[in-house]
């Protein structure tokens, strides 16, 4: 486990205690022969290493790492960006990844694996409030925001701090199979395989803005009347444009379809009125203009991964 200065403890000790907590099942199970995960955190430098919520670790120099590397990891924390700029660091992920086994980060610890071009061409997650700042600095990754993880070849990538965890268990189930998988995760009172994606956890998305007059002020139109039509034909007509001219515009000008931008606009306001609210899915349905408490599912499994039931189940605030 790859740290340094800054780094989030949950990102080191989340992914290192399913490790061992694997190790303690098969010692239970009596099984001599399957070889135990032997874990060593290593930094530029050896010794105390304080961590964003000051709990300091103990940890070794990145030159003590000899020998083969089964699984390398990398944490994710505020200390990221300094790390960047460490070519020291940088350059053990650059030699030490290719030999490993496996190679794997935790939340924006892929911002590492990055800028030692060990994701070039690769697809790969981090935090959701990331995804944006990775796939811009490094263009030549396929950067997935839903996912809790991603596994391209070799190379896995995780969403945040807790999400570790679900790629640890994935790295064991990999190892040992399903069965002590499962174990472990019963232990840890964790899911095998969390339901939904990252984009259930994350704060409203920005909406798009832009530069152009007109379709400025349709979006402001669209987001204060959710239950009016909001089809390409009667925007385009509010817009003075054909409706073939105004889905062109639209698309340059925001970055997606006019029916894509009014759905994610449809579903954030549901979200709201979800954690907020004592209003029935058929009333939310309705005043955020879905036609149908099941046309209000489906668009929200589309964007969010889970159902509107589970998600308040999740996330409903104690006021609502």
């Amino acid at each position: 486990m790859v740290v340094y200065p800054g780094v989030q403890v949950l990102d080191v000790t989340g992914p290192l205690e399913v490790f061992m907590n694997a190790n303690r099942r098969l010692d239970e199970l009596g099984d001599r022969r399957t070889p135990r995960y032997e874990i060593r955190m290593v930094a530029r430098q050896a010794g105390p290493l304080r961590t964003t919520s000051g709990i300091e670790l103990v940890v070794g120099a990145l030159g003590d790492a000899r020998g083969a590397i089964d699984t390398l990891l990398v944490a994710g924390g505020d200390g990221t960006s300094a790390a960047l700029r460490d070519r020291a660091l940088i350059d053990f992920l650059r030699h030490r990844a290719p030999r490993a086994r496996r190679v794997a980060s935790v939340c924006t610890g892929a911002f590492l694996l990055a800028e030692a071009g060990l994701l070039d061409g690769r697809r790969a997650t981090t935090h959701w409030a990331s995804c944006a700042a990775l796939a811009k600095r490094y263009p030549k990754l396929s950067v997935e925001s839903d996912p809790i993880f991603v596994r391209d070849g070799k190379y896995w990538s995780s969403a945040g701090v807790c999400a570790g965890m679900d790629l640890a268990l994935a790295l064991v189930e990999q190892d040992h199979g399903r069965e002590l998988a499962l174990t472990v995760a019963r232990w840890l009172v964790l899911f095998l395989k969390r339901p939904g994606g990252q984009s259930q956890f994350s704060a409203e998305l920005a909406v798009q803005t832009t530069e152009h007059d007109a379709i400025r002020a349709l979006q402001t139109f669209a987001q204060q009347n959710l239950t009016k039509d909001l089809g390409v034909v009667a925007l385009a007509r509010r817009a003075a444009m054909s409706p073939r001219n105004f889905a062109r515009v639209f698309a340059r000008e925001v970055g997606e379809t006019p029916a894509r931008w009014v759905e994610r606009v449809r579903v954030e306001a549901a979200r709201r009125r979800l954690e907020e609210s004592d209003a029935s899915v058929d009333e939310i349905a309705a005043r955020c203009g879905f036609g149908s408490a099941e046309s209000l599912r489906r668009a929200f499994l589309r964007r969010v991964r889970v159902s509107p039931a589970a998600y308040r189940g999740r996330f409903r605030s104690v006021a609502a």
